[in-house]
C-alpha cells in the first residue's frame, strides 16, 4: 500500500481511530510529542510527523515474503481433506465409520 503511494491521512485514517492508534504510529518519543493534543490536533500533527515515513497500520500491512525453502514446504504440505479435491474428499468420508456420524448427530 504505502508503495502504491498511501499514506495515513487525517481524512483516510488518523481521524477515524482512537487517540490510542494514533499515538502508536510514531512510536514513543513522537507520542510524548502529540498525547496532551485533543484527537483532532492530534490527528493532524501525528499526519505531519507521518508524512514520507511509509508507515502503514496493521491492518494494511503484508506478510513478509517466505524464503524459498519455506514456500516449497508449504507447497508440497497436505491439503486437509475438506479442501483438497473431490475425489480425495468422498473417499476420506467413505474410510469414517457410520457410527461416528450418528453420535455426531445425536
Amino acid at each position: 500500500m504505502a508503495e502504491a503511494g498511501w499514506t495515513p491521512t487525517v481524512d483516510n485514517y488518523l481521524g477515524r481511530v482512537t487517540k490510542g492508534r494514533i499515538l502508536e504510529a510514531k512510536g514513543e518519543q513522537a507520542s510524548q510529542l502529540i498525547d496532551h493534543l485533543k484527537k483532532g490536533d492530534m490527528a493532524k500533527e501525528a499526519e505531519r510527523l507521518l508524512d514520507g515515513s511509509g508507515w502503514l497500520p496493521e491492518p494494511l500491512r503484508t506478510p513478509e515474503t517466505l524464503d524459498g525453502d519455506a514456500a516449497e514446504a508449504s507447497a508440497d504440505a497436505e491439503l486437509p481433506a475438506f479442501l483438497s479435491d473431490d475425489e480425495q474428499h468422498e473417499q476420506a468420508e467413505a474410510d469414517e465409520p457410520e457410527a461416528a456420524h450418528a453420535i455426531a448427530a445425536e
